[in-house]
């Protein structure tokens, strides 16, 4: 059975399962979830922990046979495997298999995995674990629902906020769930049960936001211009050299550009994202920003970008340059800062429907 990280306490309250498969990549979630499992095995009497690293060279038959094996004398258990990746191999997806088709009454099996793609769900060793048990996919909270994710979050630890205090914990910790609930806990702590506002916040809470250029670059596709810019704000912040910064970003206007000349050709929107080799997941993100851009202002944005990347490394002499031309505001030479232009850059991928002249 298929259950959400919230549906998971219910579900444990109704039945302790002979088997988890707890599938993710936002590690608060992940371990909020397994420990909800370890408790009510602990509760239900399964005293005996065995945690498996699932590895390059791990030893299903060995695994089995503990699986297989009965004694009187022995604790209940619960045998825990973490997987290094989504995958069981076929040793490991027959053993599962086995397992889920006659669990033993003395084990419970708790699998830990990464994120789980729509085909590894289909794989027969997680359908299998799925039937015979739970199935908890942990899905990272989205931008748009984390003020949502940490009013909740607050009221669990005792305390009421206003509109501004949540929206600058949720600027301050974002994409960080482990670190909301960190600087919740010490909200908590400073301020016992009661209200909290944005003063109090701001005394306590440390940036914590996770900054990275993919999401940098999925933020502007996204038309996020406030988070794609802030993103880009911790980036400089942390040291990141703005080549490394600006890759993703070029890619993804490679990408919208070769989109863009398909649909202008005619092209069906589905089968230019397949010729232009955008991954299926991320058709959404790119369909968008294609919708906000024709060729030549996405040629433009392109050439921009060249602009940037040779300012970052030396290749244009001086601090002088004159704009591509189709860049607004590219009619006379000015002085130029290698970041100010790759806000710019930024800034106008996220923005509002742009024509070029």
């Amino acid at each position: 059975m298929a259950l959400s990280p919230d549906q998971l306490e219910a579900g444990l309250a109704r039945r302790l399962a002979p088997a988890y498969l707890i599938a993710g990549d936002e590690p608060l979630l992940t371990q909020e979830c397994a420990d909800a499992v370890r408790r009510r095995a602990q509760e239900a009497g399964f005293t005996e922990r065995e945690v498996h690293h699932v590895e390059r060279g791990f030893d299903w038959n060995a695994l089995a046979a503990d699986l297989a094996s009965l004694s009187l004398f022995a604790a209940r258990r619960l045998v825990e495997l973490r997987f290094r990746t989504p995958a069981a191999g076929e040793g490991g997806a027959e053993v599962l298999a086995r397992f889920a088709a006659a669990p033993p009454d003395d084990i419970v099996l708790l699998c830990l995995a990464p994120k789980l793609d729509k085909r590894q769900q289909g794989a027969a060793w997680v359908k299998a674990l799925a039937g015979a048990g739970e199935f908890v996919q942990v899905w990272p909270v989205e931008p748009p629902a984390l003020p949502g994710w940490i009013v909740g979050r607050l009221r669990r630890a005792g305390l009421e906020a206003d509109a501004e205090a949540v929206r600058l914990l949720a600027d301050r910790v974002e994409g960080n769930l482990l670190a909301a609930h960190q600087e919740i806990e010490k909200l908590r702590l400073l301020h016992g049960a009661g209200e909290i506002d944005a003063d109090d916040v701001r005394a306590a809470v440390a940036d914590s936001a996770r900054y990275d250029i993919f999401k940098l670059a999925d933020a502007a596709l996204a038309g996020q211009a406030g988070r794609a810019l802030r993103i880009l704000g911790g980036l400089r912040a942390e040291g990141m050299a703005i080549p490394q910064v600006l890759w993703p970003l070029a890619r993804e206007l490679r990408s919208l550009v070769r989109v863009r000349s398909l649909l202008d050709q005619g092209t069906a929107p589905q089968a230019a994202l397949a010729r232009a080799g955008v991954w299926r997941n991320r058709a959404g993100l790119v369909q968008r920003a294609v919708g906000r851009h024709d060729a030549p202002a996405l040629r433009a944005l392109l050439r921009q970008a060249a602009l940037v990347d040779r300012l970052a490394k030396g290749a244009l002499p001086g601090n002088v340059v004159r704009l591509p031309a189709g860049l607004a505001g590219a009619s006379a030479q000015r002085l130029v800062d290698p970041w100010l232009e790759l806000a710019e850059l930024v800034r106008a991928l996220a923005g509002p429907v742009r024509r070029a002249a």
